[in-house]
């Protein structure tokens, strides 16, 4: 059952929003606040803190009796992503589930661009905010899989979004069942909902959310190399990169990637994504560096290099070929 809740005589459909956070008080102090002033009376917050980091802990504190914040759950161990968002899928009831990063900020009137896109097809299971830079769009890129719904809502498709600034409806849940425990992360996840028929990617025009971990951010805790080499992010030792200048061009490469990426469920599974990693694997083996390493390289040695933000410079477009 999908509940609606009613203030001011009004029931309006309503949106439970998940933030986890863990050991960025900084961040967490911004991204919670931006979060709760961007909510109206038709939006519940869950608040789930991961570990004991006392400073962090004291920054979601300060705002856990806003009127907006409906749980607040600590967790002394760090349960990181699956058991915080199934908390929310499970006993949440809002016609609406969102979540929203400790290190994104969010732009006012976010979650109504996301519904509208919701709502533009039955199909359409999650819409997402885009956490790149406006520059790294590329619609020729992107092109192929651009569709526009009935009502002229566009939304560009793709396998899989990002697991921050995103709304997903109920009816979705209901169909494809919480976060199974094959999942470590949101992406199989998305993938998995896919699979099952449903419609996922970012509404156009681009609904904005600021990473703060991208280091075209004003907000980037990232200064010098010797604050990326102290604490550098999640994503960066997956991808196995060394420097913040790497982390610059492989995030201007993930960009490129979810535009150019196939829509073809078959592209993730069997032969062809076994012949990518091998791909992979023997580019390494041969010394072969991926073309944001490259790219990064030729930054970082370029004398016109201003070593500022470029937030608002444009100057993210900039990006070797996709590989």
């Amino acid at each position: 059952m999908v509940s609606e809740w009613a203030e001011g005589g009004a029931a309006k459909r309503a949106v439970d929003i998940l933030m986890i956070t863990h050991n960025r008080p900084d961040y967490t102090r911004l991204a919670l606040s931006r979060l709760l002033d961007s909510c109206d009376e038709t939006m519940r917050v869950w608040l789930w803190h991961n570990g004991d980091h006392a400073p962090t802990l004291e920054a979601v504190r300060e705002s856990s009796e806003h009127p907006r914040v409906h749980r607040f759950h600590v967790s002394p161990d760090n349960r990181k992503l699956r058991e915080p968002t199934n908390w929310v899928l499970e006993e949440g009831d809002g016609t609406y589930f969102a979540k929203v990063d400790d290190d994104c900020l969010v732009v006012h009137g976010w979650h109504r661009s996301l519904i509208a896109a919701l709502e533009s097809d039955e199909r359409m299971g999650i819409a997402a905010c885009w956490h790149f830079q406006q520059s790294d769009f590329n619609p020729a890129l992107a092109s192929h899989k651009i569709q526009e719904f009935a009502d002229g809502q566009k939304v560009m498709l793709n396998r899989w979004v990002q697991g921050s600034g995103i709304m997903m409806k109920r009816t979705c849940i209901e169909a494809c069942g919480s976060i199974p425990k094959r999942c470590n992360s949101f992406t199989p996840y998305c993938t998995m909902i896919f699979e099952a028929g449903w419609k996922l990617g970012w509404p156009l025009p681009l609904v904005p959310i600021e990473h703060m971990d991208d280091p075209r951010s004003p907000h980037c805790r990232f200064k010098s190399e010797a604050d990326f080499a102290e604490n550098p992010p999640l994503g960066a030792s997956f991808g196995g990169v060394r420097s913040l200048a790497e982390w610059t061009e492989r995030v201007k490469w993930l960009a490129r990637e979810v535009q150019a990426a196939p829509l073809d469920p078959k592209a993730s599974r069997g032969w062809r994504e076994f012949s990518k990693r091998m791909g992979k694997r023997v580019k390494r083996g041969l010394g072969i560096e991926p073309a944001w390493r490259v790219a990064a390289r030729k930054e970082s040695s370029s004398p016109s290099r201003s070593g500022g933000s470029s937030w608002s410079s444009g100057s993210s477009s900039r990006c070797g070929p996709w590989r």
